[in-house]
């Protein structure tokens, strides 16, 4: 009896082992997580939402082509004005007077090229009579060569003056808003001197300012999304220039955004808040960007592994197109594949997997 209730319990004790290594086969065989990306829907950038300005995209720094003192200001920061209007005008007195010196110089070159040429026409005549060497002509004629060029030099700074007094007012290239006046009437301003700055309104755009570790996540064209605090609704944009230099005393990087439809009520200086919602390297017709980590080897052929509507794995031939740094772009997938993108080495043919969304 004794023997009976040892074999009993001994038995009792195998079961329980067997039953708990057959729970850990049953752990051990649950589906692996694995991460994945479908084929057609790219890869989601989110840079966080960033502060903005209203620019437009031509900023002009106006300044005179010739110096002088500013008789009239016919604008004040936030006119507008159209092409062709007359903003500052400076006093042209000494202009007409370089003018008149230069048609002064056009008059005497040209009694100088005058004299010249009857000279020549004279021992021209002398030289064929005999009466003068060669020496003596050329002597002429390299007199008459020297006035000739005297006098197209004279015309040249001729119109050169008179150019310069249409140069005495400042007229605006384009339709725009003056958005800063730098002179007063009465300064003195040198050529080149900058005195007003003039926004041309026919094409306004927003700028931010984006952090050095967020910028390389920037690429041209990508959609954005600009909300403005001052009107309804939002507008769509695309990232059309990216400063390569930062800022000296921010370290930020220069971020313009074009906005194709521009609502209505947009005004230049209105704040706007940009949001970088995109796909910064999305699929296209040339191929599907994937990480790096997604590709792997069977001999010479790249493949990648691909989840089934099952959820099992099937390894599919890729052709590689680009290679970068930490992505890749490859052809050969059909949209809505689902594929594995992380531990690709530790999977197998017909495997069973779990995903994300799973």
């Amino acid at each position: 009896m004794r023997n009976f209730k040892v074999f009993t319990a001994l038995m009792l004790a195998a079961a329980l082992l067997v039953g708990g290594c057959g729970s850990k086969e049953q752990a051990q065989e649950k589906p692996v997580l694995v991460k994945t990306q479908q084929a057609g829907a790219g890869v989601n950038v989110e840079s966080g939402d960033y502060s903005g300005t209203v620019m437009g995209r031509h900023e002009t720094n106006m300044s005179f082509q010739v110096g002088g003192q500013i008789l009239a200001r016919n604008v004040q920061a936030g006119s507008r004005v159209r092409a062709g209007d007359v903003l500052m005008v400076i006093d042209a007195r000494d202009v007409q007077q370089q003018s008149n010196q230069g048609d002064a110089q056009v008059a005497s070159a040209r009694a100088q090229l005058d004299l010249a040429e009857k000279n020549l026409e004279r021992y021209s005549q002398l030289y064929q009579e005999n009466a003068v060497s060669k020496a003596t002509l050329d002597q002429y004629q390299t007199n008459y060569d020297a006035a000739f060029a005297a006098y197209r030099s004279a015309l040249a700074q001729q119109t050169q003056g008179h150019n310069a007094l249409g140069y005495t007012n400042l007229t605006a290239g384009a339709n725009g808003v003056v958005s800063a006046v730098s002179a007063e009437e009465g300064q003195v301003v040198a050529a080149g001197q900058t005195v007003l700055t003039l926004v041309q309104t026919g094409e306004m755009e927003v700028e931010i300012s984006v952090p050095e570790n967020k910028v390389s996540e920037l690429t041209l064209g990508m959609p954005v999304s600009v909300n403005f605090w001052a009107l309804k609704g939002r507008a769509d944009g695309t990232i059309r220039e990216i400063s390569p230099m930062a800022d000296a005393a921010t370290r930020t990087y220069k971020v313009r955004v074009a906005i194709p439809e521009p609502p209505e009520g947009m005004q230049l200086g209105m704040t706007a808040n940009v949001s970088i919602k995109g796909t910064a390297d999305g699929d296209s017709a040339d191929g599907v960007i994937l990480p790096l980590a997604a590709i792997f080897q069977d001999g010479d052929t790249p493949q990648v592994w691909v989840v089934g509507d099952d959820n099992t794995l099937t390894a599919k031939a890729v052709t590689v197109e680009d290679l970068g740094d930490d992505k890749v772009r490859v052809t050969g997938l059909a949209a809505g594949d689902i594929v594995v993108t992380a531990g690709v080495h530790k999977l197998h043919e017909g495997q069973s997997v779990r995903t994300e969304a799973d």
